[in-house]
């Protein structure tokens, strides 16, 4: 038998063992269940989907306090600010153990106002949040609201894990984008900088492409086109229906409209665009890829750009300067030829890029002495790319080629605007990180009708988007 003595030396040297082991597991967070964690942030989805923030007019207040009420109780303190009557934004901190340095904070935020929709053209209500053979459906549920909640996620996430984090991360919901970002981003940006200052920012913008099952690759916005509206006019004389004349204006806008919708402007991949194709080639079928490649090649840079825009809109777009027809206006009664007849050409500029030369081309290709071109007053400034090699940038690739085996991780420029544009002109590195893997075809729901998010994409997205974040932002 041990004497008292022996005992209480035997008792110390396991308690000195023990007490390492203890200590490691208290600082270690509590393994996270995504599929609950998803579930959860399904139902704030359909709650945010319900309300009706169509922009015009936005309503974006209401959503604001909605995802407030969330918060709050979660012990997260929020902030809705108001920018117009019924406008708003929400915005909320989790602070570093550390001093906390604007710098290195990390800005995670989406946009609460929707495009607008035609109800009978759905076939569930848009605004209802419908859960239908394993899709969310609704108005928003890729752009943007399905990104509005995972990054409420992820925020909610870390605070219940007690995760330790070595810079600040800052939530924003902001509205008016899909019209001028007077009351959203710009106001935010113009009266409450202070409040979202950081260094590094994750928005849309990028998408996780997924086909015949897995995911092929992970496009990480870096930089964007730039949106123009240029409208077209053509005039002459007005009179009876029942007397056609040559110099009808809807004629001689219609055969404008044409040739500018037939226009194809030349090819110019910039350093983003060419680092793309470079990497897709190493998983595309090889006469794909040999065109992606191709483009390297000046003699055959021509050739390969139109190859490859053949095969997908989006790569057109990416590799020049794009222009599209959107709305046509003429006329006011069946049996009057209208003196006006006009339309919107929706341009989308590579970065650098200026629409003055292009309207110029315009004017030489359609060559008629009936039709003028306006351009309108420019909807988001151009802004220079984010560096990929930074960090956050390294972050996302480590994290992506994890979450998703097999995949590439690359740079990617949108043909749509987003408001990172207005944050990488305050020397925000910002980035696009759309994290749910889709098809094409539910890609290309974005803006159209039936828009839905996949829940078993929608609980991937959410534990992609986390793992950024909480590599990113813990405490080392």
């Amino acid at each position: 038998m041990l004497c008292r003595l022996g005992r209480l030396v035997l008792l110390g040297i396991i308690a000195l063992a023990v007490t390492p082991s203890l200590a490691l597991a208290q600082e270690q967070p509590p393994q996270l269940d995504f599929a609950k964690l998803s579930e959860e942030a399904a139902g704030w989805l359909a709650g945010l989907i319900r309300i009706d923030t169509s922009n015009p007019p936005g309503n974006e207040l209401a959503a604001a306090k909605y995802l407030a009420a969330i918060l709050e109780k979660e012990g997260i303190p929020a902030e809705v600010l108001e920018s117009a009557p019924g406008r708003g934004v929400l915005i909320a901190r989790l602070r570093a153990s550390a001093v906390p340095d604007p710098a290195r904070a990390l800005l995670l935020l989406a946009h609460l106002d929707v495009v607008g929709v035609q109800k009978e053209k759905w076939s569930v209500d848009p605004f209802g949040g419908v859960i239908k053979d394993g899709y969310l459906y609704g108005r928003g549920a890729i752009d943007d609201k399905g990104m509005v909640v995972a990054n409420l996620a992820v925020l909610v996430a870390l605070k219940r894990g007690g995760v330790r984090l070595d810079r600040d991360v800052i939530f924003l919901a902001e509205g008016d984008e899909e019209e001028s970002g007077q009351y959203g981003m710009d106001f935010v940006i113009n009266k409450h900088w202070d409040k979202i200052a950081a260094g590094f920012a994750i928005n849309e913008g990028g998408r996780v492409r997924l086909k015949d099952g897995r995911v092929q690759y992970v496009g990480v916005q870096a930089s964007e086109k730039i949106p123009v509206n240029v409208t077209v006019f053509a005039n002459g004389p007005s009179g009876h229906g029942s007397q056609p004349r040559k110099d009808n204006a809807i004629v001689h806008l219609a055969a404008a409209v044409a040739k500018l919708g037939a226009y194809v402007a030349p090819a110019k991949p910039n350093t983003i665009v060419r680092r793309y194709f470079e990497q897709l080639a190493k998983i595309e079928d090889p006469e794909t890829a040999k065109w992606m490649r191709a483009l390297e090649t000046p003699e055959r840079m021509e050739h390969a750009a139109r190859v490859l825009s053949e095969a997908s809109p989006m790569w057109n777009s990416m590799l020049r300067n794009s222009i599209a027809p959107t709305v046509l206006r003429a006329g006011f009664r069946a049996n009057v030829v209208p003196s006006e007849a006009h339309a919107n050409l929706n341009i989308r500029l590579l970065p650098g890029e200026s629409v003055e030369p292009l309207v110029e081309e315009f004017k030489k290709l359609v060559n008629d002495p009936q039709v003028r071109f306006r351009i309108e007053p420019s909807m988001r400034p151009p802004a220079p790319p984010s560096s990929i090699e930074t960090e956050l940038f390294r972050t996302i690739e480590r994290v992506g080629a994890s979450v998703f085996p097999g995949a590439i991780v690359l740079p990617f420029l949108s043909t749509g605007a987003t408001d990172s544009a207005q944050l990488r002109l305050h020397r925000v590195e910002a980035y696009g990180l759309f994290p749910f893997p889709l098809v094409d075809e539910d890609d290309r729901r974005m803006h159209a009708e039936d828009e839905r998010i996949p829940l078993d994409s929608f609980r991937k997205g959410i534990e992609f988007l986390y793992r950024v974040v909480e590599e990113f932002s813990r405490a080392k």
